[in-house]
């Protein structure tokens, strides 16, 4: 920090560089590069838009001398990326290092092809949280059988309207949608908890605003069921996330613990997790009987939105398919050259017996198809008909 300039860099055993994040401010609060709010006082940085803090510790005599100056290779410092933070290499059954000799010696003779290389030494790890960015060029590969996002996600959103019977409201530029069913019952989807607005703080109004005009007073009074559509939520910020489930409860209930990778050499080694709960909204609140319709497009802060209802009472029924199983906040890093980027993650998002869903997802209570090509060509929607049943 140094002139109301924030400014940081990403260290690994080879290398440190100058990282994603960025801001201007007072000292203590920046506004950053990426519409989210820091602040950082005796020892901590907080995110507006994320839950947790970082702790941090001063450095003796300022930036060290290798951070002004790298020279660092770039296949080594994204290696080392994982390497150090990536927590689930056993889970997914990857010999990173093994893994990466391989990639080394290919890369050695085949230098052209670094961005195909990295990407095939990802591959294996099938996590939505990981991806390459580089100069245009992208990739990352979540769990097999996921559907395409940009040509799945229109139609599937057009067929479940259609399905509904009611006329549907739309807040956030669609993201938030709402019906009353004629069976006394409400449909609300959200198809992500991000970019409402320009930044976090005026996306939260955003959303308060749509939950104030969703859960009236009269209607969660009146209403017989809710069934809540998860299935096409790319994610976004965990606290927005928290924010609806204060409108689905009448008391405080546990909603997930958080715990980062915490040692550069020991995969299994993490900080104390520390848990959130939903607290019940200052405003009315929905808090009779939920179904929930999940998918493998269900991913982030959907799922940990997902994880935070799981205990609500009465307990919401799970309908669908499992979700992509990718909880953990994005570690965005750069790389030694121009225009290139990784992401991955470094967290586990516990329930309350210590359990974690990344990779496999949150199973539904009753299995079945969602976006099955044929019922999308079709027009039907087998998981919004049984929730309806």
């Amino acid at each position: 920090m140094s002139g109301g300039k924030l400014t940081t860099y990403d260290e690994t055993e080879v290398s440190c560089l100058p990282g994603t994040l960025s801001g201007t401010g007072d000292g203590t609060t920046f506004s950053t590069n990426e519409g989210s709010v820091v602040t950082i006082r005796a020892g901590r940085m907080s995110f507006d838009d994320n839950l947790g803090v970082r702790r941090l510790r001063r450095v003796p005599g300022g930036l060290p001398p290798e951070c002004r100056a790298s020279s660092a290779d770039l296949f080594d410092v994204f290696w080392h990326t994982f390497a150090e933070n990536y927590p689930f290499f056993r889970a997914k059954g990857v010999d990173w290092k093994s893994q990466g000799d391989a990639a080394r010696r290919e890369i050695a003779a085949h230098p052209e092809r670094l961005f195909d290389v990295l990407c095939g030494l990802i591959r294996p790890l099938h996590d939505a949280h990981v991806g390459l960015l580089a100069a245009g060029q992208h990739c990352s590969f979540p769990r097999p059988g996921t559907p395409d996002l940009k040509t799945t996600v229109p139609r599937a959103i057009a067929v479940a309207d259609a399905n509904l019977g009611a006329p549907i409201q739309r807040w956030a530029g669609g993201a938030i949608a709402y019906a009353d069913l004629p069976e006394g019952r409400g449909y609300l989807r959200i198809s992500g908890f991000h970019d409402y607005a320009d930044t976090f703080a005026a996306s939260s109004e955003v959303l308060a605003k749509a939950l104030d005009e969703i859960f009236t007073a009269d209607r969660v009074r009146t209403l017989r069921g809710l069934i809540l559509d998860l299935r096409v939520n790319g994610g976004g910020d965990d606290p927005l996330g928290l924010q609806v489930a204060a409108r689905l409860t009448e008391v405080p209930h546990f909603a997930y613990a958080k715990r980062a990778r915490n040692d550069p050499e020991d995969p299994t080694r993490f900080t104390v997790p520390r848990p959130f709960f939903v607290q019940p909204a200052a405003a009315p609140r929905y808090t009779g009987p939920l179904t929930v319709l999940t998918g493998s497009l269900d991913v982030s802060a959907g799922e940990t939105f997902l994880q935070a209802l799981l205990n609500r009472q009465p307990r919401p029924v799970l309908i669908g398919q499992s979700t992509q199983g990718a909880f953990s906040d994005m570690l965005e890093r750069t790389l030694p050259k121009p225009g290139w980027k990784v992401a991955l993650p470094n967290e586990e998002y516990l329930d309350p017996r210590g359990r974690t869903y990344d990779g496999t997802g949150i199973s539904p209570d009753l299995q079945v198809p969602v976006f099955a090509p044929d019922d999308l060509a079709a027009g039907k929607d087998p998981a919004l008909a049984a929730a309806r049943r």
